[in-house]
């Protein structure tokens, strides 16, 4: 019998997690890094070079990169397959310190919000389709900053990431520079 979180042979040359008796796509990955993308041709976007070799092993050596809004800050966040064996723990910590609390937990609220995230492919180049529903949810216009974040990569509106308060100072210099970087190339 193996133990949770134990490795198991994947497909492919990946590795798949081994939670709750369930096999789960890739391993832990860190996201660390920084990238711009403006919007692309048909409203595409591009996945940072940055980002892209940590979310295909975070996806089982899939060009997966899972979308979704962040459940606290107004953007949205990225990551890999291989986060859904956290999730379920995520849940039960989260249940455990409500009812000591004396709060009450909607669990069936907690794994939908979880749980609903967008699988978006991205080709080679890392280009990909943002759907509707999220760029409204991240308020996204002409082009999107993505920031190392760990576990999950936050994929911010430039405009809103430039509105928030002390530290954020780092993330808003970083996106600046992207910002001119790809202005920079696209003169040339």
């Amino acid at each position: 019998m193996s133990r949770p979180g134990a490795k198991a042979p994947g497909r492919g040359g990946g590795a798949f997690v081994l939670e709750r008796g369930v096999q789960v796509a890739g391993g832990p990955v860190n996201f660390v890094g920084q990238g711009f993308s403006p919007r692309g041709e048909k409203g595409r976007f591009v996945l940072p070079a940055d980002f892209r070799s940590d979310v295909f092993a975070a996806s089982d050596n899939q060009r997966v990169l899972c979308l979704d809004k962040h459940p606290r800050l107004p953007c949205l966040v990225g990551f890999g397959l291989s986060r859904l064996a956290d999730f379920a723990a995520e849940i039960d910590r989260e249940e455990e310190k409500k009812l000591r609390l004396g709060i009450d937990f909607d669990r069936d609220m907690a794994e939908a919000q979880v749980y609903g995230f967008h699988r978006a492919s991205f080709d080679d180049s890392g280009r990909f389709v943002l759907p509707d529903h999220l760029a409204e949810l991240g308020k996204v216009e002409d082009g999107l900053y993505f920031h190392g974040g760990g576990r999950q990569i936050t994929i911010w509106n430039p405009g809103i990431l430039f509105e928030q308060g002390a530290g954020w100072e780092s993330a808003q210099a970083g996106c600046r520079a992207k910002i001119a970087e790809a202005a920079k190339g696209k003169r040339k």
